[in-house]
Order: C-alpha cells, then sequence, then structure tokens
C-alpha cells in the first residue's frame, strides 16, 4: 500500500488512472528533453565521457521504449475511444485533432532518429556530435506537442470516454509494459 503524506510525494499514477499516467508521462518526457539539452552543451567540453555516455544511455533507453509505449497507447488506445465515444461532439475537429496528433508522432520519430545514432556512439564511449539545433528542434517539438496533448486531447478523453473504457485503456498500458503501467 502506498502512503503519502501532505509535503511529501504523491504515489505515481497507474493503469487505474490512465489519463493521470499519460499526463504524467508528458513530465518524464520533458526531464528527458532537458536531459538531452545539457548532454549536447556538455559534449563540446567534455566528449564522451562517463557522465555522457550515462546521460546517452538513458535518454536513448527512455525515448526507444516509454515514449515509444506511450505514443502506442495514445495511436491504439486513446485515439480509437475517443473516436468512439463522440457521439454528439464535433466529429470533424476531433478527426482533425487525432490526425494531427499522430502526423505529430511521426515526426518526432523522425526527429529522434539521427540523435538515437549520435547517443548510441556516445553511450559507447565514442566521440560524437549531438547537434545543438536537432536537440532543439526535437525539444521543442515535443513541448508544443504535449502541450496541445495536455490542453486539447487528455481533457477532451476525461469528458468524453466512459469509466469501463479508460478501465480498458489502462489495461492495454499495463500490459504493453509487461504489467507495470508507469
Amino acid at each position: 500500500m502506498v502512503v503519502s503524506f501532505p509535503g511529501g510525494p504523491a504515489a505515481a499514477p497507474g493503469a487505474d488512472d490512465p489519463l493521470a499516467l499519460l499526463s504524467a508521462c508528458h513530465g518524464r518526457i520533458t526531464r528527458q528533453c532537458a536531459t538531452l539539452a545539457r548532454l549536447a552543451a556538455h559534449l563540446p567540453v567534455h566528449g564522451s565521457d562517463e557522465a555522457a555516455q550515462t546521460a546517452a544511455v538513458s535518454v536513448r533507453r527512455y525515448f526507444d521504449t516509454a515514449a515509444a509505449h506511450h505514443h502506442d497507447d495514445e495511436e491504439e488506445d486513446l485515439f480509437p475511444a475517443l473516436i468512439d465515444a463522440m457521439a454528439g461532439s464535433d466529429a470533424g475537429c476531433l478527426h482533425a485533432l487525432v490526425r494531427g496528433l499522430v502526423d505529430e508522432h511521426r515526426r518526432l520519430a523522425a526527429l529522434w532518429t539521427p540523435l538515437r545514432r549520435a547517443l548510441s556512439e556516445i553511450a559507447a564511449g565514442r566521440a560524437a556530435a549531438l547537434s545543438a539545433e536537432q536537440v532543439q528542434e526535437f525539444t521543442q517539438a515535443y513541448a508544443a506537442h504535449i502541450q496541445r496533448e495536455e490542453d486539447e486531447l487528455l481533457p477532451m478523453a476525461a469528458r468524453l470516454i466512459a469509466d469501463d473504457a479508460l478501465t480498458a485503456i489502462g489495461q492495454a498500458m499495463k500490459a504493453r509494459r509487461g504489467g507495470e503501467a508507469g
């Protein structure tokens, strides 16, 4: 049993609250983007030292697993449930939002590819350039994407998706992560 005391850390959301779990993931993505930016500034001075290698492994692992699962959670479970639940809502607006977010996922994946290659070299201790411009483009694109999901997607999902559908989404998220949602 997790107990949260006033002023102490709150329990991380789990599969029983999939929308809060998705929002918490946005915070983790933001922190990983900040680490990536710090790494880009670190490399010209220190090269692929131990700290750079550790950061590169961590960021690469996060975006290859948790961030990829996050996009799958949305595209395979949340977006279809939201579209199914749109009875009486503006279908055109909702479809446009979902299409736009899927397009953003594809753009983020494309922006990630060269960064991932550089991080793999750094993680191996080899000299590699991590383009500050590419890092900035990636982190800014993610920040804008997260803002759109927090401002538009998650509030709409909370309003439209039935509790039983949210439960199913949470269970799919948990299964995608091998039994752990988080």
